[in-house]
């Protein structure tokens, strides 16, 4: 299984949790973009993308490094990885228990 400590996980999961922190997501897994690009199709303040992209930033999802007076944004693909690599350990349990339901069920009729 995945090692992650309780805060980061929670960190990560609220992050994903925000609809609009998951369609920057999107976005910038089209490549990087400025903050003012990503406010863009939100119809949403700088300031208010910015406490978004904070949000990200702290659960690892994102990179932002100013180029001249922007802010460049970058999606971080191995916190995916690692939320995905959870979900999936999570998964295959699940499945296995209920993969052993559904056998035990089919004996029983």
């Amino acid at each position: 299984m995945v090692k992650l400590s309780a805060r980061s996980l929670d960190r990560l999961f609220h992050a994903l949790a925000d609809q609009t922190r998951r369609k920057i997501l999107v976005t910038l897994s089209r490549g990087e973009s400025t903050v003012g690009e990503l406010a863009r199709p939100h119809k949403m303040s700088l300031a208010a993308v910015s406490k978004h992209l904070g949000v990200l930033e702290t659960a690892g999802l994102i990179d932002r490094k100013r180029v001249g007076s922007f802010q460049v944004v970058n999606l971080r693909a191995e916190s995916l990885q690692t939320a995905n690599k959870w979900l999936s350990f999570y998964e295959k349990c699940w499945g296995q228990k209920l993969n052993a339901l559904q056998d035990l069920l089919e004996k029983k009729k």
